[in-house]
């Protein structure tokens, strides 16, 4: 398989000259796509047939999109990739009920972890690959905004993460290729949440803020104003560290904050005698009491762990603010490749099972999340 990093490409994208869809190599390619055939889809929403037969469909109304087309190669790739994956999960998430109703919960959410994985695997470039990731977790939005407690927010917050022009033209995809009843419905909510993301100045572009701490403060409350300016009222900073095992997270901090106080959960994990695989509640008081020692004092800090998951990362983050802490979260990662051999050689070595199991976990973080958000790719 054929890559482009510079100029990424989604491998058998359409292209220009015609707008062929390669789909016998596609299907020979990829086995989560032929895996789609053999998942049935509840005959009301979906008359048009299995999982597969309906990706089929969205591709080719996503490609048939004048606005698709006139993207650039690399987000028409994007694009392309997500309206493919968007529903891999259905399979492994679809049930069957005894009177013959047909379900498939969760399918968004597990899905979005599998396009990470399988992106991952095909060594697709970091942006691109969460951009897949955010199309595929996003995708049904521009249809159920309306129903969210806080429609405002949720768009807003979604145009952090992925352009909501792009949500929008996935989501018009994935209508026109369902046979359904509603259709003409549902095409009305694109265009209501088209209009919704021009009013709210984040349709083509995230919505912009007055400053970073104004930001936080929205993200951090059910009922914020995206235009109100907030006192930044921190006293001192913490930085979040994030990443896999063996990705470096030790060395980046011993080469850009050498000075700083370091909380390390692997350190008084070894100090304690308590290991990983045990109960980590000591622990976690244990560190919890250093960290609110150094806030009490305004004294800036490293939280080192690796903060895989957005709940774990809320939470922490949530104390820190409460302290009054300019949160800024780090994130770094490289070839899987390279942390596995990495990981071999480490004095504490993790298990492979289990490294592959906190990468199933892996919740990239994104600017909604703290005051300052760094990816370092290696």
């Amino acid at each position: 398989m054929n890559i482009s990093v510079k100029s990424w490409t989604f491998p058998y994208c359409p292209q220009e000259k015609d707008w062929w869809i390669n789909w016998s190599a596609l299907e020979a390619e990829f086995d989560w796509l032929r895996s789609l055939a053999n998942c049935p889809q509840n005959p009301l929403y979906h008359a048009e047939g299995n999982v597969l037969i309906h990706t089929k469909l969205v591709c080719e109304a996503l490609v048939a999109l004048p606005a698709w087309r006139a993207l650039p190669p690399t987000q028409r790739s994007v694009l392309f990739a997500a309206a493919l994956l968007h529903d891999v999960a259905k399979p492994a998430s679809t049930q069957v009920e005894a009177d013959g109703t047909i379900s498939s919960k969760g399918h968004v959410i597990q899905g979005s972890k599998m396009t990470q994985q399988i992106l991952w695997d095909l060594r697709v470039p970091f942006s691109e690959r969460e951009a897949v990731v955010a199309l595929v977790r996003y995708g049904s939005l521009p249809l159920w905004f309306w129903d969210k407690p806080n429609p405002e927010q949720a768009v807003i917050k979604a145009s952090q993460i992925i352009r909501c022009d792009m949500l929008s033209m996935l989501a018009e995809a994935d209508v026109r290729g369902r046979y359904c009843d509603d259709q003409a419905q549902l095409l009305e909510r694109i265009e209501f949440f088209r209009e919704f993301a021009l009013e709210n100045h984040c349709f083509d572009q995230p919505r912009s803020f007055p400053s970073p701490h104004s930001r936080f403060v929205y993200f951090q409350k059910e009922d914020g104003n995206p235009n109100y300016q907030a006192y930044d009222d921190t006293r001192f900073q913490v930085v979040l560290m994030s990443g896999l095992p063996g990705v470096g997270k030790d060395t980046w901090i011993h080469y850009n904050l050498p000075d700083w106080q370091v909380i390390s959960l692997d350190r008084l994990r070894q100090k304690m005698g308590i290991k990983p695989s045990e109960k980590q509640g000591l622990v976690v008081n244990a560190v919890k009491a250093i960290a609110k020692e150094y806030m009490r004092s305004g004294q800036s800090f490293v939280w080192n762990a690796t903060n895989l998951s957005r709940q774990l990362r809320d939470t922490l983050i949530r104390l820190f603010a409460n302290y009054q802490g300019k949160i800024r979260i780090v994130y770094l990662e490289s070839p899987w490749e390279e942390l596995l051999r990495r990981n071999h050689n480490r004095t504490h070595r993790v298990p492979d099972k289990v490294l592959y199991r906190m990468r199933n976990r892996l919740e990239v973080p994104n600017i909604t999340e703290a005051h300052q958000v760094d990816l370092i790719i290696n």
